[in-house]
């Protein structure tokens, strides 16, 4: 199936991920099919190049370059912040209308503590499911200001609100329930919704945005797309 194309110019070009393909291949071998940036390559023909990356499980907007003189230019602006990203998650509680989490984070047990910023916000809430009446979600946006490993699942985590779907953090016998339930299956429900960013050769603020995850969606039926 051809992948939905957000965003193209004449360096570079934006797609909406599917959960469930990496970005680029792996030390393990996989499918060119369960490959993005090759899925990507034979759909346009072209030479590519990914500029940063989303969890495999994370749906939403992920941008490559078709040279590598752009892809420089672009992680760039990446790795100094000025690009601005914000995700959509579905949590099990009810949160605070509004929130910051600076923790540090380390990604690994022998890797260094290092500074994170991600700022939330409180978007729908949903309760009354069939089977399980007490159950309260939560839809979240995360403007993550740092990009470090797993950064917003872990400050969800850490803050006692596990992404529904997240095997790793919110532990693999209720995400089977909550699976079940709403009809999600093993989904991950987090998206990389929007991204901004200025134009390496016009300099115009580009703002992409995807259709919100019909997963999530299911979750806030009245959720515009």
């Amino acid at each position: 199936m051809p992948l939905h194309i957000l965003y193209q110019d004449e360096t570079l070009v934006a797609i909406d991920k599917p959960a469930g393909l990496l970005v680029h291949p792996g030390r393990e071998p996989e499918p060119p099919e369960m490959i993005a940036m090759k899925v990507l390559r034979d759909q346009l023909g072209k030479h590519i190049i990914p500029i940063h990356r989303l969890d495999r499980p994370t749906s939403g907007v992920l941008l490559f370059a078709f040279d590598k003189q752009t892809s420089t230019m672009v992680q760039k602006d990446f790795a100094t912040r000025e690009v601005e990203k914000t995700y959509l998650a579905v949590v099990e509680g009810r949160t605070a209308d509004e929130w910051r989490c600076d923790a540090e984070l380390q990604k690994g047990p022998d890797e260094p503590w290092l500074d994170a910023l991600t700022f939330f916000k409180r978007r729908a809430v949903s309760d009354a499911f069939a089977g399980e009446p007490d159950l309260v979600l939560s839809l979240v946006q995360a403007e993550p200001h740092s990009g470090r490993f797993h950064q917003i699942r872990k400050h969800l985590h850490g803050a006692g609100l596990p992404i529904v779907g997240d095997f790793r953090y919110a532990g693999e016998e209720r995400c089977e329930q909550l699976g079940e339930l709403l009809g999600t299956g093993s989904r991950m429900l987090l998206q990389a919704k929007t991204l901004e960013f200025t134009h390496p050769y016009s300099l115009e603020r580009i703002r992409i945005e995807a259709p919100t995850d019909p997963e999530i969606r299911r979750c806030f039926p009245a959720l515009p797309e």
